[in-house]
């Protein structure tokens, strides 16, 4: 009985978690969508800063992870593949593996890392700084004056550096075709985009926006949550990068598993 009931609270802490998120995501989406209509314009200056900083500045260290797991991808491809004589499918392997799946995820985890805990750093220090309550004395809205502007940049931005991460992986992959596997560059990026249909990369994209709306409920739900001093702070962060990495992979499971079935018919 004992273990039940362990087992019951679990399921409704995380069932009350998945609906904080939810929650928190519907009316960053309101502010984002909705409110400018109603007198509620979302904060643009502050909107491009946050993109700028999880974006553009991201660009360094995400560029070089992608390219080296795109030229990783093909040594592992070209072990199986030799021993079928078919290492001309390399290429393919390469593309269709970053853009519908590794191109996301390892963006997303990278953003995580460096945007997802600086927003609940940045609301957490808020939080136990009575800011956040300053903020509701003065009639302001945290959710809308506060995170919608990073609603807005993680979900424009994070297409956008998948994309990227999409190059620079089948880039990464061309060194390893050009240098072993008797491509020309040109014939390696040729085949490459002959393996893509529209699908692969709308189905990377979608996952993309779906990991941006994520990463942002669950570092600002972290961070808003936060109660006591600093060290609490700490603690807040480093729970919103393991629950982000976790709500990651939830939410491409789910994807994954609908862009499969829809594939069939």
């Amino acid at each position: 009985m004992e273990i039940l009931r362990k087992i019951g609270a679990a399921v409704l802490e995380v069932f009350a978690y998945v609906g904080a998120l939810s929650s928190l995501a519907g009316r960053a989406a309101y502010f984002t969508f909705i409110g400018p209509f109603r007198g509620k314009p979302v904060r643009f200056q502050r909107g491009v800063s946050q993109a700028m900083e999880a974006g553009v500045r991201a660009l360094p260290i995400l560029s070089l992870i992608t390219f080296f797991i795109g030229l990783i991808l093909a040594l592992q491809a070209a072990y199986e593949l030799r021993r079928f004589g078919a290492i001309g499918y390399v290429a393919s392997a390469v593309a269709i593996s970053m853009t519908r799946e590794l191109g996301p995820l390892i963006t997303a985890v990278i953003v995580i890392g460096r945007s997802g805990s600086a927003f609940a750093a940045e609301l957490g220090t808020m939080k136990v700084t009575e800011e956040i309550d300053a903020l509701q004395t003065m009639a302001i809205d945290p959710v809308g004056f506060l995170v919608a502007p990073k609603f807005v940049a993680m979900v424009l931005m994070l297409p956008c550096l998948t994309i990227w991460a999409n190059f620079m992986g089948i880039l990464g992959g061309s060194l390893f075709g050009v240098a072993q596997a008797d491509f020309t560059f040109w014939r390696y990026i040729t085949a490459s985009l002959d393996a893509l249909y529209l699908r692969d990369i709308i189905t990377g994209l979608v996952k993309s926006v779906m990991f941006g709306g994520s990463i942002t409920a669950v570092g600002c739900l972290e961070g808003l949550n936060t109660s006591g001093g600093a060290e609490q702070v700490g603690r807040s962060t480093t729970r919103a990068v393991v629950m982000a990495i976790f709500m990651v992979i939830l939410v491409d499971l789910i994807f994954t598993t609908l862009f499969f079935f829809l594939g069939e018919h």
